[in-house]
């Protein structure tokens, strides 16, 4: 079910660049990163748990959300492993999956952020 919000034009665009991002930044050759071991699980983490947490603020199918994002973070590394220059990773998938449950619980213990600042935009 949509939620109402007045500039839901914005907060969809602002979603849909969000997914893209996410898309891109999983296939590109040469995604940037830290000289960190394993930071990358973290960017994982926080990029499915922001993809979570952005659209369930728009729509609150959330169960259908998680299942739609978890099969995207299964689909990019899957697609990773059908390039010559990344490689699928489980753990990456794994985090990513973490990241839509975190998403989750972000938007249980806070549920109104953006329609908040959707009306005070609107005023």
């Amino acid at each position: 079910m949509p939620v109402v919000l007045a500039r839901r034009d914005l907060w969809l665009t602002l979603g849909w660049v969000l997914v893209l991002a996410v898309i891109y930044l999983s296939l590109t050759p040469k995604p940037p990163s830290p000289d960190i071991s394993q930071i990358d699980k973290v960017g994982h983490l926080l990029a499915y748990a922001a993809l979570m947490g952005w659209w369930s603020q728009i729509d609150r199918r959330h169960c259908r959300l998680a299942l739609l994002f978890v099969l995207m973070g299964l689909s990019m590394e899957i697609a990773q492993s059908f390039t010559d220059y990344r490689e699928g990773d489980v753990f990456d998938m794994v985090a990513n999956t973490l990241g839509v449950g975190l998403g989750w619980l972000f938007v249980r213990l806070a549920p109104n952020w953006l329609r908040r600042i959707d009306r005070g935009l609107a005023a």
